[in-house]
C-alpha cells in the first residue's frame, strides 16, 4: 500500500467522522496515537475531551460541554476514549474502550474482547466502532486496529476486521475512520486502514491533524507520543469548545 500525505487524506472529505491513527514517529523513538471526534448535529458538537485520574493512570473521556444540550442516548457520545493497562494503550470511539480494558485484564486478546460488541445502535447510520491497541515493551512496539460495522447497512450482520502491525516503520502510521464521506445515511468506512505519514514532534503532528480536519465539523483531538525506551508519554488535547 502506498503511503499518502496525511493532510491531504484528512482534508479529502468534510466528514470522515471519528478517526484513529496509530504509528511510529519519524525518528523511530515514539509510538504515536491520535483520535478525534467530529459532529454535524448540535448534540455531537457539544463535546470536549477531558483528562481524569483512575488508579494512578490518565483516562481521556468525552464530556458534554453544555450538559443542558444532552439529548438521546448519551452513551454514544459520552465515554472513556483512552485507557492504559500496563504497557498497553487502548483508544476507541466508544464505550468499547471499557470492554477491551476488562477483556485484557481477564487474559483475552484485543480481538476476543471485541467479539461481544458490534456497530453502534444509531440507525440508519449504524456507526462503526473503531478501536486501537498500542503495546510498548522493552523498546519493542506493535499496534492493532479494529473496525466493527454493519453489512452495508444491514443490521442483521456485523462485519469484524482486525489489522495487526508487528513491525511499525519510521514515519508511518495507519488511519481508520467511521465514514467514507458525508451523506444520509452516512456510508461506513471501507477497505484497509490507510497508510499515512507521521511527521515531526508531537506538537507539529497534532497541529497538522487539527488544521487538516474540516473547520465546521471538527470537535476534539487527542494525540499521544510514547517513548519506546522509557514508556513515558506526552499528550496533547485540542477542544473546539472552550
Amino acid at each position: 500500500m502506498k503511503i499518502v500525505n496525511t493532510k491531504e487524506e484528512l482534508s479529502r472529505t468534510s466528514y470522515p467522522g471519528r478517526g484513529i491513527i496509530a504509528g511510529l514517529s519519524e525518528d523511530g523513538k515514539y509510538a504515536v496515537s491520535a483520535y478525534w471526534t467530529m459532529g454535524r448535529s448540535a448534540g455531537s458538537r457539544n463535546r470536549v475531551f477531558v483528562t481524569e485520574q483512575e488508579d494512578g493512570k490518565d483516562v481521556i473521556r468525552t464530556k458534554a460541554f453544555d450538559p443542558s444540550l444532552i439529548a438521546g442516548d448519551p452513551s454514544l457520545i459520552i465515554y472513556a476514549a483512552v485507557r492504559e493497562l500496563g504497557n498497553q494503550t487502548i483508544v476507541t470511539n466508544g464505550d468499547q474502550t471499557d470492554t477491551i480494558y476488562e477483556g485484557l485484564k481477564k487474559g483475552m486478546t484485543f480481538e476476543q474482547s471485541l467479539r461481544s460488541r458490534k456497530y453502534e445502535h444509531d440507525a440508519p447510520n449504524y456507526t462503526p466502532r473503531i478501536s486501537s491497541l498500542l503495546t510498548v515493551e522493552g523498546g519493542k512496539y506493535d499496534y492493532a486496529l479494529s473496525i466493527l460495522k454493519s453489512d452495508d447497512g444491514n443490521p442483521d450482520n456485523t462485519l469484524r476486521f482486525t489489522y495487526t502491525y508487528d513491525c511499525p516503520q519510521k514515519g508511518e502510521g495507519h488511519y481508520i475512520h467511521t465514514y467514507m464521506e458525508d451523506g444520509n445515511p452516512l456510508p461506513s468506512f471501507q477497505g484497509e486502514p490507510v497508510k499515512v505519514e507521521v511527521k515531526g514532534d508531537i506538537d507539529s503532528f497534532a497541529n497538522l491533524i487539527w488544521t487538516s480536519l474540516n473547520e465546521d465539523n471538527k470537535v476534539s483531538l487527542f494525540v499521544r507520543y510514547i517513548d519506546l525506551a522509557t514508556g513515558k508519554s506526552e499528550t496533547r488535547i485540542f477542544n473546539k469548545n472552550k
